[in-house]
């Protein structure tokens, strides 16, 4: 399991369920009494979960710096376990789901198992299918240079990060039925005025630290001097990007789409 620090979680799923939540449809969220979301990072589902829904919120995550972030934003109750071991007895629960969770996982198979076991009704995920990500930039060499990273990324993660539409055999290998899916696409749009994240995030490509953050998966794949090559090619884009905020032309858009898998425990 990967570790991502709180900035990371705030950074890459800000606004997502804003524009709309017709995706978790299948959820049937106003009709749960007790929910967990599994691996919920700083509770950004959490909240979600808890504004929909008149039944209690839990939040789960083997991380607990990221639980304290997630306690202190969404005021929930917390417990620190693992996804594939859920602390709970049999049925605790009536809703079982986690978001960007299964991608992170070895084997994502346990985890939907363990949620079967302590649900008496829905298991749910929202997974990110990484290998259908749009980009479109005023920085021409962004668009190219972030699908190479992506690709590279991909092949060193060893985990399967664009489960796409393998999560419904999944759900349906452990026993689950009625599987329903619905896709959701997280915008991500950058243009003036730009705030603080877009501006720390336009630095940390022109000091490379964000490439860098994923450096041991490219370097799976990547030799050397292809990965210097692609540090120096990433910084330079990464200026160009700076250079065109200060003069307030640079606008970005990001669209990730999200595949939300829903299943009943059999009776």
């Amino acid at each position: 399991m990967r570790k991502f620090s709180p900035e990371y979680l705030r950074r890459t799923r800000e606004g997502m369920w804003d524009d709309s939540r017709d995706a978790l449809q299948d959820l049937s969220l106003p009709d749960r009494s007790r929910v967990l979301d599994v691996g919920c990072g700083t509770g950004e589902l959490s909240r979600v979960l808890d504004a929909e829904t008149p039944g209690e919120v839990i939040c789960l995550d083997a991380d607990p710096e990221l639980l304290r972030v997630a306690r202190e934003a969404a005021d929930l109750p917390t417990v620190v376990g693992d996804a594939t071991r859920l602390p709970f007895p049999d049925d605790t629960f009536d809703l079982v789901v986690c978001q960007a969770l299964l991608v992170n996982l070895p084997r994502p198979t346990d985890a939907i198992e363990s949620f079967t076991r302590a649900s008496s009704d829905l298991v749910a995920a929202v997974e990110p299918d990484n290998a259908a990500v749009g980009v479109d930039s005023t920085v021409s060499a962004e668009v190219a240079l972030e699908r190479s990273v992506r690709e590279s990324y991909m092949a060193g993660v060893q985990t399967d990060v664009a489960l796409g539409d393998r999560l419904p055999d999944i759900f349906e290998s452990v026993g689950l039925c009625d599987v329903r899916t619905r896709r959701y696409f997280h915008r991500k749009l950058i243009e003036p005025p730009y705030d603080d994240a877009a501006l720390e995030d336009a630095a940390r490509k022109a000091n490379g630290t964000g490439l860098a953050a994923h450096e041991t998966e490219l370097r799976r794949t990547l030799s050397d001097d292809e990965y210097d090559a692609l540090r120096r090619d990433w910084r330079e884009m990464g200026r160009t990007v700076v250079e065109q905020m200060q003069d307030e032309r640079y606008r970005r858009a990001e669209v990730v789409p999200f595949d939300v898998v829903v299943g009943r425990v059999p009776e």
